[in-house]
């Protein structure tokens, strides 16, 4: 292994301060005494506690769940779909047409999805009178929506690579669809398809636009509920909100990241 050059090193040291110095400071003041976020008054757990007794947050913070669990489970299926499609119809009149509008959520402004969203709901609803105004339904159909795009590009991505000969040999051997798909492909794109299904959780939790268009009485997500709370001014019990979110991140990143060294040195000693 070579000699990093200095400047190597201070750019990557640079990169990570822009990235992590602001979330420390705010893990840090989210252990302030003080009410006021500016004021550093000592050390403190107590809005950890405020925290856990305020129930309008745990209430959001369950929907946020709930929306982002069957928004990423909807999602999958009919990403899954667009995926192989896409991947396994490479050449026909039309395929780039397709293939923009499949990913075109991606790059699509939030408002623009938002707003014709809310316009479709109306429309719906003035025909067939489903769904019934707007709640936690219309933020799953709407989450899902664009979460579907994303997991698109995970399994066609995956799919490019997918050695077809494993297919071929199972009709060989007299196997058809969708018994091919579920018991041979399925198995193989599984940690795309994970992988699809957590980013498309995660961009649903994290969602706040599309949310605001489509929500209603009830439905409030935790990111609409904090960013209600912040335009008043940031409190510590905001802090330690982030900070929970950030530990629980911190804990599924490093998981992650063992179970795949684990993998990997299983792998090594077969």
């Amino acid at each position: 292994m070579g000699k990093r050059h200095p400047l190597i090193l201070l750019m990557a040291g640079l990169g990570y301060a822009i990235l992590y110095i602001p979330i420390l400071i705010m893990i840090i003041y989210s252990f302030n005494s003080s009410r006021l976020v500016t004021v550093w008054a000592g050390w403190s757990t107590k809005w950890y506690g405020e925290l856990i007794k305020d129930g309008q947050i745990a209430d959001a913070a369950w929907i946020s769940l709930v929306v982002a669990f069957w928004a990423a489970t909807i999602g999958i299926i009919f990403g899954i779909m667009i995926g192989y499609a896409l991947a396994r119809m490479k050449r026909f009149k039309g395929r780039l047409l397709l293939s923009g509008m499949a990913t075109a959520p991606i790059v699509m402004p939030e408002v623009v999805t938002g707003l014709s969203l809310l316009l479709l709901f109306i429309s719906m609803e003035q025909l067939i009178g489903w769904p019934a105004g707007r709640g936690l339904t219309t933020v799953i159909i709407a989450h899902a929506t664009f979460a579907m795009a994303f997991v698109a590009v995970v399994v066609q991505g995956r799919l490019s690579d997918f050695d077809v000969s494993i297919e071929e040999a199972a009709m060989d051997l007299g196997a058809r669809q969708p018994w091919i798909f579920f018991t041979i492909t399925l198995p193989v794109i599984m940690p795309a398809v994970i992988a699809g299904w957590l980013l498309a959780f995660t961009l649903s939790f994290d969602d706040l636009v599309i949310a605001s268009f489509v929500s209603g009485p009830g439905s409030t997500t935790l990111p609409m509920l904090v960013f209600s709370k912040v335009r008043l001014g940031v409190t510590p019990e905001i802090n330690a909100l982030a900070t929970m979110i950030v530990a629980i991140v911190a804990i599924g990143v490093v998981l992650a990241n063992w179970f795949a060294l684990r993998n990997q040195g299983t792998d090594k000693n077969k």
